[in-house]
């Protein structure tokens, strides 16, 4: 049986691993080609396309890099086709306290995410208009909303990006191409782990359900997004979060 998204191509940044790689494994399932979009992760990112196998292709790009990033978009469509869905979620993280916050650590956390996904979306909306059909799909994160000690930058970045996404859908929407966010609870992932036992201690306390995420309860709500079930989905921030925040 065809699954939801056969026929479609899929361009995931950050997808090597985490969330990115949880989405390619549920995309996959529903029949989409992949193109995986990694940082330094080669390992990762040839073992996933190793598992999904198919039509799935990785290779690096900086999110940030204005030239990389419509040369990896280019790749894509030259080995895949058309981009159908994009999925921006490329990204890190980093503990700096405000007042130990200098212009270069500000500067490559709002690169990585906020310029990043403008990037993507840059690159591929032309074409998603051209053809009257796309599923934009950018990665926020609850900190948007409710603000983290020593994630200042982090949690300005992730804010930013609903904004764009909101802007966006407006655009976007007459023409066939739906734009919306995810903004996802501490998940399971190696930024994850990244972030200090003390860190982690208290994030998880505050949690209602009791535990972080496992990337493979975001990857449905991307699935959503991306498919013929959300095609009502303007300009949405959807939150799997465990309850850190109740919109």
């Amino acid at each position: 049986m065809a699954g939801k998204l056969a026929g479609r191509t899929a361009l995931i940044t950050g997808g090597s691993r985490g969330i990115g790689a949880a989405i390619a494994r549920a995309f996959a399932a529903e029949g989409a080609a992949l193109a995986l979009l990694h940082l330094g992760d080669e390992a990762n990112a040839a073992a996933l396309v190793a598992e999904i196998g198919g039509r799935a292709r990785a290779w690096e790009c900086d999110v940030a890099d204005a030239l990389a990033v419509p040369r990896a978009t280019a790749r894509a469509e030259a080995e895949l086709g058309a981009v159908d869905i994009l999925v921006s979620c490329a990204g890190i993280v980093d503990e700096t306290p405000f007042e130990a916050m200098t212009p270069e650590t500000w500067d490559r956390m709002i690169a990585v995410h906020l310029r990043g996904t403008f990037l993507m979306c840059h690159a591929v909306y032309p074409g998603m208009k051209e053809r009257s059909f796309g599923r934009i799909i950018n990665f926020a994160s609850q900190v948007a909303y409710k603000g983290m000690k020593g994630l200042t930058h982090y949690c300005a970045a992730k804010a930013g990006i609903i904004g764009l996404t909101r802007a966006l859908a407006l655009e976007a929407a007459p023409h066939g191409v739906t734009v919306n966010a995810i903004a996802p609870g501490p998940t399971d992932t190696d930024i994850l782990q990244g972030m200090s036992p003390d860190w982690r201690a208290r994030k998880m306390a505050e949690l209602p359900i009791g535990r972080f995420a496992r990337p493979a309860e975001i990857a449905p709500t991307a699935l959503l997004l991306a498919s013929a079930d959300g095609a009502f989905y303007i300009g949405q921030t959807l939150s799997p979060n465990g309850g850190d925040v109740m919109l």
